[in-house]
């Protein structure tokens, strides 16, 4: 080889190099690479039924930033590891993410335990934890890279205990609840709020997130005489206690948390979850523009199949992570400062978004107040079940 032609080879091999080490780069001196979001969440184990909703979010939530220019006309893209929603696999998780350079933002956990393990690890790490379903008060506290979308367990509860005592008419409670953290907090929360309003809560009884056999537990319940039975739960588990206490002949009104609204809850409940209530966040019925056009793109990409609450946060989570990316860049702290600077967010959940600076939540929410009739859920009609 002669002394030019070695000299064009090393050129070469040291412009590839550049590439490699950079990035490509477009007409415009910008990088055409995709920027990368990292997701923590459950894609196997009891709660992976949530990380498969999640990507159907996602994917619809690209499709629509991809077909607008993307990001500063970049592609937006995300790597999913699968942490089970369990802490130590989210802490793993969470040391990859934040020294890998490439990942700009991260979203999830699903639990708020989860998150929260991992947090001081985002925030040492200058990372921006994006706990988009982290309900648990204090997710927000762990430091400023901490931001949510997900409505406050303190400001969710009181909303729960209101429908189940004030306007339902339950005065005497049994609350049944998962024995995490979130449910933990979500249970001392509403029976503040149930005592506020004159309640009085008869038994409250914890399971731990893989419980299959609840009629011990239920059999407490029973002899405690509760008028309500309040459930705290995922809607696997909220749907296993339900037909487990009409099996036993507990014909109280049941009261469940938002976290149960899913079509699975019906699917796996039957008729034993019929009349009961619960409120939620997302309702497909809203005549709102923004839920019109989100049920009709869903259905569109996934074959008529209806979306629920959990394809609708993610679908929000990945429309705000663009909207802060548009503002802050990729750089990481100052992704942390653009939550601050978004306004009016177009979401599904939400209306028009925008964060509170203090709690690094969105202000305000929807809530609507449904009750299972007929096998589907519909709005509250204000009478007694």
């Amino acid at each position: 080889m002669s002394k030019m032609n070695r000299r064009t080879v090393v050129k070469g091999s040291l412009a590839v190099a550049v590439m490699a080490a950079t990035g490509a780069r477009n007409a415009l001196g910008q990088s055409s690479e995709p920027i990368m979001l990292g997701v923590s969440g459950p894609l196997t184990g009891p709660n992976a039924q949530y990380g498969a909703q999640w990507k159907q979010g996602f994917d619809l939530a690209l499709d629509e930033i991809h077909a607008a220019g993307g990001i500063n006309g970049r592609k937006l893209a995300y790597r999913f590891e699968d942490s089970q929603s369990d802490p130590r696999q989210s802490v793993a998780i969470a040391q990859k993410f934040v020294s890998d350079p490439s990942i700009v933002m991260e979203l999830g956990d699903f639990s708020s335990p989860a998150s929260m393990a991992a947090s001081p690890i985002y925030q040492r790490g200058g990372l921006v934890q994006f706990g988009f379903t982290n309900s648990h008060p204090d997710f927000t506290k762990g430091g400023d890279f901490m931001w949510s979308t997900s409505v406050s367990q303190a400001d969710e509860q009181p909303l729960l205990a209101r429908y189940a005592v004030s306007k339902l008419g339950l005065k005497k409670l049994a609350i049944l609840h998962l024995n995490t953290d979130w449910g933990r907090t979500s249970r001392d929360y509403f029976a503040s709020a149930a005592k506020e309003l004159g309640a009085e809560v008869a038994i409250t009884e914890g399971y731990i997130s893989d419980e299959r056999d609840f009629r011990s537990t239920l059999v407490r319940v029973r002899d405690a005489n509760p008028d309500g039975l309040i459930l705290i739960s995922y809607y696997s588990d909220g749907a296993l206690i339900a037909r487990q206490a009409r099996q036993l002949g507990l014909k109280q009104t049941i009261c469940a948390a938002s976290s149960v609204y899913s079509p699975k809850f019906l699917e796996l409940g039957g008729e034993a979850v019929e009349n009961v209530h619960l409120g939620t966040r997302y309702f497909p019925e809203d005549p709102r523009p923004e839920v019109r056009k989100f049920i009709s793109g869903f259905k569109a990409k996934y074959n008529g199949q209806e979306p629920d609450a959990f394809n609708a946060y993610s679908y929000d989570a990945m429309n705000v992570a663009a909207a802060v990316l548009r503002i802050g860049g990729t750089d990481r702290r100052a992704i942390r400062d653009a939550f601050a600077k978004v306004h009016d967010v177009s979401t599904v959940i939400f209306g028009p978004a925008t964060f509170d600076i203090q709690t690094r939540r969105v202000k305000g929410a929807m809530n609507a107040e449904l009750v299972v009739k007929k096998g589907q859920f519909t709005l509250w009609d204000g009478k007694p079940s």
